[in-house]
């Protein structure tokens, strides 16, 4: 199945554009429930949905001009596992300054340490429960936004400082 992009409405404090996120999940039904989170959370987003690493991989790389904001990331996963997509994207220029943030329902030790390792930026485990999902989600587009607003910052203060240079 082709990755298919969703959208969800604009939070509370309307951002100025939405998160652009690339699930990779192999569960339909804990895809649906991540889309169902981040629309109940009203995190304002587009979702796309790979449904293994390689299918991810293969979005990413044969469409240079789609880099989301964030990937979340399931551990376990056919064809191509969580550990083995991290070191990819990781290793990789184009891609390793793209926040990916594991999203398991592990909680195994080994498994949050293979994926700081791998220099995963979170291991977060999936909640059970359906609102403290909300709460995590809600929690990454915070940290999220503010990254975003932190380099828009710099890049303003960088841009005035080289126009004043060359008054």
């Amino acid at each position: 199945m082709a990755a298919r992009p969703r959208k969800n409405g604009p939070s509370r404090a309307a951002p100025q554009r939405p998160l652009e996120i690339l699930l990779i999940e192999d569960m339909p039904t804990e895809a649906r429930r991540t889309t169902r989170a981040l629309r109940q959370g009203r995190i304002w987003s587009r979702i796309t949905v790979a449904e293994d690493g390689e299918q991810a991989l293969a979005l990413l790389r044969s469409q240079p001009e789609y880099r989301p904001d964030i990937i979340l990331l399931d551990w376990y996963l056919p064809r191509k596992g969580g550990r083995e997509v991290l070191d990819d994207l990781k290793s990789d220029p184009a891609f390793r300054q793209i926040p990916i943030v594991v999203l398991s329902m592990s909680d195994r030790p080994e498994d949050v340490a293979a994926a700081y390792d791998g220099h995963a930026n979170s291991f977060l485990t999936k909640p059970a429960d359906l609102e403290q999902f909300v709460g995590v989600l809600q929690l990454i587009e915070v940290l999220w936004r503010r990254r975003e607003s932190q380099h828009s910052e710099s890049s303003v203060r960088i841009h005035g400082k080289r126009k004043s240079k060359s008054r």
